[in-house]
């Protein structure tokens, strides 16, 4: 009863328009389905409101170019972390009134309630994700194990899939060469340090099956198109668990970040749609989401209790979350500074590597 009339409360206090329709743009796949019950049709069903998602490959460009073109549709983004510093820097976005977020369930207030980071000028953290690698355990009973072993070939037999561009995988290519997360960003920004991870995806580049949309990486390994893949670690949680296939992820050399959501300048329903981020990144709406997809909410209220996969009704959501400190060994925090400054050089370099 309590957490209804917590909930309850918001709702009257966000003073919703009646009729008016909020469009969010995610991911598609596992991600986009978990937004959308966690929060697009709990929004509708709380606010009399309807709401609805597409899908995109990346939001990011497709944001841009609308708010660039004056034809913008959508009212809300997901869009990663550097995407939503670089866009808001590129006044794209709508800025948001970080004092006007709930306070946690619990009555703490937001600015302490979220993690540090996770609220910036022009989005607010949904979720923490982590690009991981994942193996089909039919074809490896015993492992790999490490970063390293996604790139041994002799001793891992096997198409690799691969995310096709700069950001997760230079990172990722430097960690298994043995760099230190803590050093990662230091060598990536030298010439000699982006020749390393260079050098280090050219002992798999044969053997790479490149993929872009996020539902891409469980398909190849399920039609068996590559024995291992780098992947976004909540969609072969949906394959595994959510479906029963053979994958098991690696932790090793995970990145991770938060994923924000954010309102385009020029959004046909702004201010509904400043009203559907406030219900989406409450604790509530935080934990409605991780029960769907395996990644971790960003305010510490939402982690205080147990959260359920809604699939099965049972499974503890809490040892398949990147944020679990059992996965962190050997993590690394993706630093968005370095992306905004180097995203455009990096994936000019990418691209003329992979036509080579």
């Amino acid at each position: 009863m309590k957490k209804t009339l917590i909930l309850t409360t918001a709702l009257v206090s966000f003073g919703f328009a009646a009729n008016a329709e909020v469009t969010v743009m995610s991911w598609g796949g596992a991600y986009g389905a978990a937004q959308t019950e966690g929060h697009v049709k709990p929004w509708s069903a709380a606010t009399g409101n309807p709401a609805i998602m597409v899908d995109s490959d990346n939001p990011a460009p497709a944001i841009k170019a609308m708010v660039e073109a004056g034809n913008v549709t959508v009212d809300v983004a997901s869009v990663e972390y550097a995407d939503a510093i670089r866009l808001c820097d590129e006044g794209l976005l709508e800025p948001i009134d970080a004092a006007a977020l709930p306070p946690g369930a619990d009555g703490t207030p937001a600015a302490e309630d979220f993690f540090p980071g996770a609220v910036t000028e022009c989005g607010v953290s949904t979720d923490i994700w982590s690009n991981v690698f994942a193996y089909d355990t039919t074809k490896f009973p015993e492992g790999p194990k490490t970063a390293a072993d996604f790139f041994d070939l002799a001793k891992f037999p096997g198409k690799r899939g691969l995310k096709k561009g700069a950001k997760a995988v230079l990172e990722f290519a430097l960690l298994a060469d043995g760099v230190a997360p803590a050093d990662v960003y230091t060598v990536l920004g030298t010439p000699e340090g982006v020749d390393r991870a260079f050098a280090k995806l050219d002992t798999i580049k044969a053997d790479t099956v490149w993929w872009e949309a996020g539902a891409q990486a469980p398909q190849l390994l399920a039609d068996g198109e590559v024995a291992m893949t780098t992947a976004y670690n909540g969609r072969i949680f949906a394959a595994a668990v959510g479906e029963g296939k053979p994958f098991q992820i690696v932790w090793d050399g995970q990145i991770y970040e938060n994923e924000s959501y954010v309102v385009p300048k020029g959004a046909p329903n702004k201010d509904l749609a400043m009203e559907f981020i406030k219900y989406a990144t409450s604790t509530e709406g935080l934990r409605a989401q991780a029960a769907h997809i395996s990644y971790g909410p960003p305010r510490k209220s939402a982690n205080k209790e147990p959260i359920i996969y809604a699939g099965d009704g049972k499974t503890e959501m809490g040892p398949h979350l990147p944020t679990n400190p059992a996965n962190l060994t050997n993590a690394l925090l993706t630093s968005s500074d370095f992306w905004v400054d180097h995203d455009a050089e990096l994936n000019e370099r990418f691209q003329a590597w992979l036509a080579q």
